[in-house]
């Protein structure tokens, strides 16, 4: 932006301490536009939050600007056009501030707000064109200072709006506002004020209640069917002073609204009508809330669902990635990872949009992101989110847990996948974008990162020092500890540098940075080898024998290729033994699906999407899930809320699954960064019989599309975009035909061979059985047959017995009747389709 802005950062007098929440400012002034304009663009950013008004017009459909950035750093100005709203002669300028992130309180931590401002200030330049000259209109000294109807206003605790109190005509020339005061300079420093980058916080969309609700306790409940970030617009019409309050909250919990989730977040918008005859319409302007409920009380007469709306707000990204499949379970998962996407893209990308938190986590994102990338266009929104970490990185010496940095917390040592963020986000977005700028902009960040690990290691390479998340919330780990989970917390910090150091060799030699390229491929050398001395055998079997270091080790190309196999099967055996039930947290759960199909056990990965059970993928689904949940049984079986303070109903960190749905279910991922060469390789399974997936690359719309009906007739279709080509492997076809094809469309039908079942008898091994679950499933229901009183028995873990020849002789008496049904199980052929 210009250095030259001719405008300074005004506010209205301090409010005196000790009187309660201090009312909106409300700043104005009075300007004469001469004729001949041709053209007039205001400039607007504030300390806090703005809306800008011009002869009693909004200005722009932005909401909660100018976002969140890191404000000693960057500070967001938006530009409009408003040229349309000026008339020859007299004119008025006007804003509307409030607390936003600047001012008001953030976290969890008592009485920490007002991180970069004491105040609410705004900026406000407006530059009139006449061709032969140009004027400007800038925020200064001469504004005048008063308030309105917005009485209290703050991101987490709601916004109180008395509409008696609004000053009709305020931002219209020839409002009297002797009654309002002198506005006050605020020193800042301009030169951290920007263009925008990232697409601006906007109103996205409308929902109609689902449901109007009164609870056992009588409360007037609304439920609008889907959890969101945003607010609730309401129009009513009934006497002056009457009061509605809103209080927004994520679930019901026994029938009643529970806002324990929202931690001490109030949550809560207020507004009391002027009544007038006609009717009110009305919607907060600085705050937003996580919910999918609402308590209503104080409306006047009886409550019709047309008089609400949840209005959802967040950055306005574009839509690049579709998914679905004939498991409508599956389906609802991957609609759940979107909203929670959705619900948490408000300026930054945080953990949630209820409580009081809503940082920038870089744990979060960093486990998201390829997900991310899919779903929405994230070029310029995450392209600023990692100048703020860059620039918190540059000051502070280290990369923050959140970005823009709120807290207060001692950790200022590097941490596995939280600040390793600052390497892999890059790659992620390169390798979706094939942008090169990406990697250029923030190479000094991604070394200056490694380099702080590589002082941290010991002798033989090792990251063992220093505070660590490890796999954060593994739902083994005590409730009250969600770091103490089963992985050792090094392993994950060793694992996690294994591929960030392999990462940055990767962009340095992208970056034609020969020197930097050979040397952090050595650095890469050195952590692995370390790693695989520490932690792994000579055959592949890992020391801490958990799924997650199984997955990080197999998907970060630790192993040797003779080990890979082995801990392959050692990583399906311990999902097996977990009973297709989720054992991983932050770290694991990205990769452990991914882990299983690369070596070979695609059908586990299945059964572990597929599983219901909690703790599972689709366990939240049952219990009318909408979003991702922060804790894999946020919700308990028994209908209660899993209260630990930290249970978010919309964390979409756990939603990472979604990116092997759109790999290996839909087959889709590039092959080369910005998908200028594609990979197709559907892997169909799990008793799905169809399944799409479309994503929207730089070059252009790219699907696949597969389904095979039950003659055993498989049928694929692929576009591929302009400028582009694709390498197809064909899903089960009879000669494993690999197809490479260009732009366009192609389609291929087939039939799939019937496979060859070996041919199994009493005396297989009992293992060689397990592992077929169709045959296994097969006969374990033959075995209840005679004998029910077995029905509790663990089908789910191995057997030590050899075969079935040895289970028998446990039972003589029914062994005859028992060995001719296993007999017929054995003798028939399974369908693997």
């Amino acid at each position: 932006m210009s250095p030259s802005w001719t405008a300074r950062f005004i506010a209205a007098p301090a409010h005196p301490t000790g009187q309660g929440p201090a009312p909106a400012p409300y700043l104005r002034r009075e300007f004469t536009v001469g004729p001949g304009l041709r053209s007039a663009t205001l400039h607007v950013t504030a300390l806090g939050l703005v809306e800008a008004h011009l002869n009693g017009s909004r200005v722009g459909d932005e909401v909660l600007c100018p976002g969140w950035t890191s404000y000693r750093h960057r500070l967001v100005v938006s530009s409009h056009d408003v040229t349309g709203l000026l008339v020859e002669g007299a004119n008025a300028l006007g804003a509307i501030l409030g607390e936003g992130w600047a001012v008001g309180r953030l976290t969890w931590e008592e009485g920490r707000r007002g991180l970069w401002a004491d105040r609410p200030a705004g900026f406000l330049r407006l530059d009139l064109d006449y061709g032969d000259r140009a004027e400007t209109v800038g925020s200064d000294a001469d504004w005048r200072a008063g308030t309105g109807a917005v009485l209290a206003d703050g991101i987490y605790d709601g916004e109180t709006y008395d509409a008696r109190c609004h000053p009709d005509g305020w931002s219209e020339p020839g409002f009297d506002d002797a009654g309002w005061s002198p506005v006050e300079v605020v020193e800042h420093d301009l030169d951290i004020l920007i263009a925008p980058q990232a697409p601006p916080i906007r109103r996205i969309e409308q929902l109609a209640p689902v449901k109007i609700l009164t609870t056992p306790a009588g409360r007037t409940v609304v439920d609008f069917g889907q959890n969101l970030s945003g607010w609730v617009r309401l129009t009513v019409q009934g006497e002056p002073g009457a009061t509605i309050t809103l209080r927004h909250a994520e679930t019901l919990i026994d029938g009643e609204i529970d806002f324990r989730t929202n931690r001490t977040a109030l949550a809560t918008n207020r507004y009391t009508l002027r009544g007038d005859a006609d009717p009110e319409t009305w919607e907060p302007r600085f705050t937003f809330h996580g919910f999918r409920y609402v308590e209503v009380d104080g409306w006047p007469g009886q409550l019709d669902a047309d008089a609400l709306r949840a209005v959802v707000v967040h950055s306005d990204l574009r839509r690049t990635g579709w998914f679905e499949t004939s498991n409508e379970l599956v389906n609802q998962l991957h609609r759940n990872v979107v909203w929670s996407m959705r619900g948490n893209f408000v300026g930054v990308p945080t953990d949630c949009p209820q409580r009081d938190e809503r940082l920038g986590w870089t744990g979060d994102l960093n486990a998201f992101a390829p997900t991310a990338a899919f779903l929405y266009d994230v070029h310029d929104l995450l392209g600023s989110w990692l100048a703020d970490l860059a620039a918190e990185q540059r000051e502070k010496g280290y990369v923050p847990l959140v970005v823009p940095d709120a807290l207060s917390m001692p950790i200022t040592t590097p941490t596995a996948l939280w600040g390793d963020a600052a390497v892999s986000l890059p790659w992620a977005l390169y390798q979706e974008y094939g942008d090169l700028e990406i990697l250029a902009r923030q190479y000094a960040s991604m070394t200056a990162f490694i380099d702080s690990v590589e002082d941290m290691l010991d002798e033989r390479g090792l990251w063992n020092s220093g505070f660590q998340f490890g796999d954060w919330l593994d739902p083994d780990a005590p409730p009250t500890n969600p770091a103490g989970g089963k992985t050792d917390a090094y392993l994950v910090a060793c694992a996690y540098l294994c591929r960030t150091t392999s990462e940055l060799a990767q962009a340095a030699d992208a970056l034609g940075r020969t020197e930097d390229a050979a040397r952090y491929s050595t650095l890469h050398q050195r952590v692995r080898a370390a790693f695989r001395d520490e932690w792994v055998t000579p055959a592949g079997l890992v020391a801490n024998d958990t799924v997650t270091a199984y997955a990080l080790a197999i998907c970060f190309d630790i192993l040797r290729p003779d080990q890979q196999q082995r801990a392959g099967r050692r990583l399906a055996d311990l999902v097996t033994k977990a009973k297709y039930r989720i054992s991983t947290g932050f770290a694991g759960t990205p990769l452990v699906a991914h882990a299983l199909s690369r070596t070979g056990h695609l059908d586990t990965a299945y059964r572990l999407l597929l599983q219901t059970e909690c703790p599972s993928f689709l366990y939240p689904v049952t219990q009318g899930a909408t979003t991702i949940w922060e804790r894999w049984d946020a919700i308990t079986p028994d209908g209660s809320l899993h209260d630990t303070g930290m249970t978010s109903l919309n964390h979409y960190a756990l939603g990472a699954i979604a990116d092997w749905l759109h790999r290996v279910v839909g087959g889709l991922t590039p092959a080369e960064p910005g998908y200028r060469r594609i990979r197709i390789i559907p892997q169909p399974g799990g008793g799905l019989t169809h399944a799409t997936v479309t994503h929207d690359t730089p070059h252009g719309r790219a699907g696949v599309a597969w389904r095979h009906d039950p003659g055993r007739r498989m049928t694929v279709d692929v576009t591929i975009p302009s400028g582009t080509t694709a390498d197809v492997v064909l899903p089960r076809h009879p000669d494993d035909l690999t197809v490479h094809v260009g732009p366009g469309h192609h389609h291929w039908e087939y039939d799939i061979p019937t496979p060859a079942r070996p041919i199994y008898t009493l005396d297989t091994p009992l293992k060689v059985l397990f592992h077929d679950p169709a045959t296994w499933a097969a006969l374990r229901a033959a075995f209840l047959q005679h004998l029910p009183q077995l029905s509790d028995a663990d089908s789910d873990t191995e057997p030590s017995l050899p075969n079935l020849r040895a289970l028998l002789e446990h039972f003589p008496e029914q062994a005859p009747a028992i060995e001719r049904d296993l007999l017929a199980v054995l003798a028939t052929p399974a369908d693997t389709t």
